[in-house]
């Protein structure tokens, strides 16, 4: 059996910048258990799985320590490499995932993603939380992660979390953001319960954050900044139950895995 796999940096233009993931491309699916060591030995916060089914593709994402049910930027990989690298003509791929249909669009060198909106529930957090993280937030909101609002850019930049307290505070992810100095909102991700530190760029946690910003500045459109070390930039827009989150994306390398 060969599998063709490509990494592919995510919302960004350039090599080493926004977040990479792995992209299988299987003929059909291979099981579980091989699908969670592929990603553990990729080492990489998720890995897609994706087989062409008619005229829809199905899609999987595993991080190195269980497989979940909404990945922002190993999505946008997987269209990136669909559209880039295997002659796919539509302008739109329909992705059948755990979180239902999701569709992508290429527009010109980007590619612009429907997720579903995860609008965040106010609520307190745990201690532990705020001892993990080490700031007291003004604000909190829960959806599949727990999203904590700052006053400021810095504060976010300054944040600096205790990994292996916030990993034993059941938070599947904790997101924590500010207005942006030069983009709208500005926000960091951390998910250590999943053998991810902080997340370069999360599409994901756009899901909520958008809701939020959306109501807070009276706007549907956003420039969304996310400050990791390698950084990344996404243009998004409140569409009601669905969020559009576009971005860029290049390919490291492409290799073909054999069993």
């Amino acid at each position: 059996m060969k599998i063709p796999m490509y990494q592919v940096d995510a919302f960004t233009d350039k090599l080493f910048a926004g977040n990479p993931a792995a992209v299988c491309l299987l003929e059909h699916w291979i099981t579980d258990e091989l699908m969670q060591k592929i990603a553990v030995e990729n080492a990489l916060s998720e890995t897609a799985f994706c087989v062409k089914n008619g005229e829809i593709f199905e899609l999987r994402w595993f991080t190195p320590e269980y497989e979940i049910d909404l990945c922002g930027h190993a999505t946008l990989a997987t269209a990136y490499v669909i559209f880039e690298h295997t002659g796919y003509k539509e302008p739109v791929i329909h992705f059948q995932t755990q979180s239902g249909m999701l569709k992508v669009q290429k527009e010109g060198t980007r590619y612009s993603m429907l997720l579903p909106a995860r609008e965040g529930i106010p609520t307190v957090p745990s201690q532990a939380v705020i001892d993990a993280v080490g700031t007291n937030p003004k604000e909190a909101y829960k959806a599949r992660d727990l999203m904590l609002i700052f006053d400021s850019e810095q504060q976010v930049k300054d944040c600096c979390p205790d990994f292996e307290k916030l990993k034993v505070t059941g938070e599947f992810g904790v997101i924590i953001t500010a207005r942006g100095e030069h983009a709208d909102f500005v926000s960091r991700y951390f998910a250590p319960g999943c053998s991810v530190m902080e997340d370069p760029v999360t599409g994901s946690a756009h899901c909520t954050l958008v809701p939020y910003w959306s109501n807070v500045l009276g706007k549907n459109k956003l420039l969304a900044q996310q400050l990791s070390a390698r950084g990344g930039v996404l243009s998004c827009e409140n569409l009601g139950s669905v969020v559009k989150v576009s971005g860029s994306a290049v390919l490291f390398f492409q290799t073909e895995l054999s069993f």
